[in-house]
């Protein structure tokens, strides 16, 4: 058993390996009711105050697990019966209060929300509007907001409080990048898995006549350790799939046809991160026009499936929710038929009791270092910079690389008011990158290493190389 990061990991990978097991077995009709105490069997609670409680969790985690509520547009959704645990954001005075003379609290307060009560400041949270004013005033520092880990991990400030005080989601500003998700300390959000539908088209492929690729996120590499790519893709074989193929390709192939949008456009902002365009739509639609119309690393590689195979069906398998929204696009035009992410696999993996670290090595060599270090911050960059230096163009890339929202919306601001040397920004929703995107199954500071050797493996391939190699293959026969 894999040692997970946190115990909320492992309670979800828990209920999509139950899921899996049951969906292997066409038994989920009836399966799905015994879950919650197969889990949690009792007597004792584990994490809340009763089985009871655990169990009705578990229910609403199995739930999401099998798709979710079709009715939610959101691909995040909050348990509601999870989300009872956190204190309430609000404004409050700390012991460092020393009940001062000069109150300017008190006198900066809009709403006279903070009175002196035995040389201690006070706050009416009926009155108060959590607006800071008191936090800047005081000079002590005794005053602070304490915020909910939910709505301090949501940089796109799409959570907040609803009137029951548990979180609610905003579908107007959330971008699915699922930070809450690993924020939230009580795993009271989740995301929806596709899981089933994922094995249910593995199991139709030979009666309905076509076939299943995978398509494998950079970010994959050292993700199964102690097994290696090779071995993940021998695993990912006998699940049932007809091949695999690197997104890295898809990658080198963005990279090309970027370079040159960048060459002809002159400022460009990149496309690879759906959670960064959906941000960038949303709150800086007058600069919207700048992201990329070349599609992503995804939908390339999807697309170039499809190309080959005219039978085949796609599923993507990476650390990110967002893609999960990004299939759904109509602009995306049916390339990806099903997004999973590597925790999904990991427990695909487990309910059929395959032992990747065990099983023999599956060549899988078809990107350049390029495409491969698409995964960290940086990647992309280098690449388009790299695939105009191949293509022999005189333009000269001048990168902005933003990792994190913060970063990115500093970036538009610099750009709506001409600020800055630079003609393309390089926007990643997770900080760092997809190496630190909330579906791995380790975010640790060495993924990037990881990525950064399997890319070296690469070394000597160019991405006009990859992509000429990849087109010459021959189309599928069977």
């Amino acid at each position: 058993m894999r040692v997970f990061e946190t115990s909320v990991q492992e309670l979800k990978h828990e209920v999509l390996r139950s899921v899996a097991r049951l969906a292997w077995n066409d038994d989920l009709q009836t399966g799905i009711l015994d879950i919650p105490e197969e889990i949690i069997p009792g007597p004792e609670a584990k994490m809340r105050c009763c089985i009871y409680k655990e169990r009705a969790i578990i229910s609403q985690r199995v739930k999401l697990a099998m798709g979710g509520d079709k009715t939610n547009p959101n691909l995040v959704e909050v348990l509601d019966i999870a989300c009872d645990e956190c204190p309430v954001t609000e404004i409050t005075v700390g012991p460092s209060c020393r009940g001062c003379i000069a109150t300017r609290c008190v006198h900066t307060c809009p709403k006279d929300a903070i009175t002196v009560v035995d040389h201690k400041a006070q706050i009416d949270h009926k009155k108060c509007i959590t607006c800071g004013k008191c936090i800047t005033a005081c000079p002590y520092g005794a005053i602070e907001k304490k915020t909910r880990p939910c709505e301090r991990g949501c940089k796109a400030g799409a959570i907040s409080m609803g009137e029951d005080k548990k979180a609610f989601i905003d579908p107007a500003k959330c971008t699915s990048c699922g930070a809450c998700i690993y924020q939230c300390p009580f795993g009271a959000i989740m995301d929806k898995s596709f899981i089933v539908d994922a094995i249910q088209t593995l199991q139709g492929a030979e009666k309905w006549g076509f076939h299943v690729y995978a398509a494998v996120a950079p970010s994959i590499a050292g993700q199964f350790a102690p097994a290696d790519l090779g071995q993940v893709v021998t695993g990912l074989k006998m699940l049932g799939f007809h091949d695999v193929v690197e997104v890295a390709l898809g990658a080198d192939m963005t990279a090309k046809t970027e370079a040159g949008e960048l060459e002809e456009k002159g400022m460009l902002a990149s496309s690879c991160c759906p959670a960064f365009v959906d941000y960038v739509e949303k709150n800086f639609p007058d600069q919207a026009h700048l992201i990329s119309e070349t599609p992503s690393p995804m939908i390339m590689a999807a697309r170039y499936i499809k190309r080959k195979d005219p039978s085949s069906k796609v599923i993507f398998i990476g650390p990110c929710v967002a893609k999960k929204m990004e299939i759904k696009l109509g602009k995306t035009m049916g390339a990806v038929d099903i997004a999973l992410t590597f925790e999904e696999l990991y427990a695909m993996f487990e309910s059929q009791n395959i032992d990747v670290s065990k099983l023999e090595y599956t060549e899988l060599d078809q990107a350049s270092g390029f495409g491969r270090s698409f995964a960290h911050s940086g990647g992309v960059s280098a690449a388009v910079a790299q695939a105009l230096k191949e293509r022999n163009s005189s333009f000269q890339a001048k990168p902005l690389p933003c990792s994190g929202f913060e970063a990115c919306r500093l970036a538009f601001l610099k750009a709506a008011k001409g600020i800055g040397d630079f003609n393309f920004i390089e926007g990643m929703a997770c900080e760092g990158g997809c190496v630190q995107g909330p579906a791995q199954l380790i975010r640790s500071p060495k993924n990037q290493g990881d990525v950064d050797r399997h890319a070296k493996q690469a070394e000597g391939r160019t991405i006009e190389g990859a992509v000429a190699e990849a087109e010459k293959q021959p189309e599928s026969q069977d």
